[in-house]
């Protein structure tokens, strides 16, 4: 089906009388009058990031999603939006306007705002320089993450991403380094050999010698690279070595420990038997998981999805009578944004909202009232949704607009140049198609999505993709869409600025929360309070 049945198809639904609960909003009226906060202490603490989530991403998202259950998209919820408590959030770093997921993830699990690209430091810490922290005589003050401190208190804890465990979001949650790209021993030795001369410690293997309470009992992402050494054959592609320098196996290190358990595919992750697993380490490919889009094309994925790595542990954790800490992040959301895919950028966060539905229907009603959920992203995007579709247009399609009388026109809005363009876009990034002087050729991967910029007279680079149709003319440095299926799940939205990797953004992001003391959760509020909410929540530490 073209676009434009598929707009045909959408706009039919947005025709005659709505639905109830869309201009009839007593329900939620009546609902806010009856809720009543939950003051109680929060036993469990369970923490959703979605890594480059902004406002913009959630709607479109919302919108897809609602659109692919056969609705017209804009009065859908994500499973979070259902939450009584949301704030917007902050995200600056100390010394950038603009934030890296690093310096925004430590404040969130240190309650201490610090630089770019750094974690588990205040901000007197200097990026790359090991001797600027404490433990080296520096300045820099080593900040206790939220995870450390409640395995001190003998709750049970654990990441669960789609990213590498060693990337920023994750590794800010039980690590301490002033670069977050020290990920293994091969990364300090190619790029600060000093830190490793000096016995600095790279961030899997602070993972695996992690020094508080039994250590985290469960972790399951990406990025087995970073726990073998090089010379020890990968799990699934016997062909490929691991990274490690130092020789250190860092799976057979955390198997060591009584009751552990390893897995590195979906089969295994299914059939762990969590009666009898105390520990659970869970490696699904060697760097970053696979996407969503391209998982679910897998007759037998081998990697497990979200939902399926936040419920096995959510079963090990609650074990524990005296609660967990548990981290879940969506980790791709950024990684297809960096590329321009909104495609894949979307359906990465409708699968954490499938986690978050998924997590909420596992708990009990008694448990429900223990536990505090909160959802948020680190940062934004430059994403953007824009140019006055009718309601129901396709989200990921061309912009349909309204005629005078305020119906559906029967085709695609034409920019100055008379060429359609899409409701999606980005400010920058590799989706630029405006003039350009310099004629060069350019092969570029980011985020995992291979694109091709072919930069050409009056032209600029543009994603390959076989329907694309280039114009490269000083008057029309667009291309033309209009034979374009641009719902596709590898067309890359054109952007405004040339670069070779879009950029985050800098606006506020939402939080959303329920549970105990989640009522804390309301205003605009600064990214590090959170850590200060989680923190009074569980009912350590004192009332002001």
């Amino acid at each position: 089906m073209g676009w434009m049945g598929v707009c045909w198809n959408m706009q039919s639904q947005t025709q005659g009388a709505e639905p109830a609960s869309f201009q009839n909003q007593r329900e939620q009226l009546n609902r806010y009058l009856k809720h009543r906060p939950n003051h109680r202490p929060a036993k469990n603490i369970i923490l959703f990031i979605g890594d480059g989530m902004g406002i913009s991403t959630m709607t479109a998202s919302r919108i897809l999603e609602g659109q692919q259950k056969g609705t017209a998209g804009e009065e859908h919820r994500l499973s979070w939006e259902h939450f009584p408590y949301s704030a917007l959030a902050k995200v600056y770093n100390t010394n950038q306007q603009t934030p890296d997921s690093a310096g925004t993830m430590s404040a969130i699990m240190t309650g201490h705002k610090t630089k770019a690209y750094t974690f588990g430091y205040d901000q007197r810490v200097v990026r790359g320089d090991h001797t600027s922290t404490r433990d080296f005589q520096g300045e820099a003050a080593s900040c206790e993450t939220l995870l450390e401190y409640f395995e001190k208190k003998g709750k049970s804890t654990g990441v669960v991403t789609t990213a590498r465990v060693t990337h920023a979001t994750p590794a800010a949650c039980y690590a301490h380094s002033p670069e977050r790209n020290w990920e293994h021993d091969a990364d300090m030795k190619e790029n600060h050999p000093k830190a490793l001369e000096a016995g600095f410690k790279d961030i899997a293997r602070q993972l695996m010698e992690f020094p508080h309470g039994d250590g985290l009992e469960v972790v399951l992402g990406g990025g087995r690279q970073a726990f073998l050494p090089n010379t020890a054959h990968d799990y699934e592609d016997p062909k490929l070595m691991g990274h490690r320098l130092d020789g250190r196996h860092l799976i057979d290190t955390w198997l060591r420990q009584p009751g552990s358990s390893f897995v590195f595919d979906r089969k295994g992750l299914l059939q762990v038997d969590t009666s009898s697993t105390e520990r659970l380490l869970g490696l699904f490919e060697r760097s970053h998981m696979t996407y969503e889009t391209d998982r679910i094309k897998e007759v037998n994925p081998s990697d497990p999805s979200l939902s399926e790595m936040s419920l096995k542990a959510l079963e090990i954790l609650k074990q524990n009578q005296q609660g967990y800490f548990l981290m879940i992040e969506g980790g791709r959301i950024d990684h297809a944004h960096h590329a321009g895919n909104a495609f894949r950028a979307l359906s990465e966060t409708i699968a954490l909202s499938k986690a978050v539905h998924a997590i909420q229907s596992a708990l009990s009603e008694e448990e429900k009232e223990d536990t505090l959920i909160l959802v948020t992203a680190d940062h934004s995007h430059t994403f953007t949704i824009a140019g006055y579709p009718t309601r129901g247009n396709p989200i990921l399609g061309l912009v349909v607009g309204n005629d005078d009388h305020g119906n559906p026109e029967s085709s695609p809005k034409k920019d100055a140049m008379g060429l359609p363009y899409t409701t999606l876009a980005y400010a920058n990034g590799g989706g630029y198609s405006g003039p350009m002087q310099n004629k060069k050729s350019k092969e570029i991967t980011t985020g995992g999505v291979h694109f091709h910029l072919d930069i050409g007279d009056g032209g600029g680079p543009l994603a390959a993709h076989d329907d694309w149709k280039y114009l490269h003319t000083p008057r029309s440095p667009r291309p033309d869409l209009s034979e374009v299926d641009v719902g596709c799940e590898d067309y890359v939205q054109e952007a405004g600025v040339a670069l070779s990797s879009e950029t985050h953004a800098g606006e506020d992001v939402a939080v959303f929360a329920i549970g105990p003391m989640a009522h804390l959760i309301r205003g605009v509020i600064e990214q590090n309070f959170l850590y200060h909410v989680m923190r009074y929540a569980s009912g350590d530490m004192e009332k002001p």
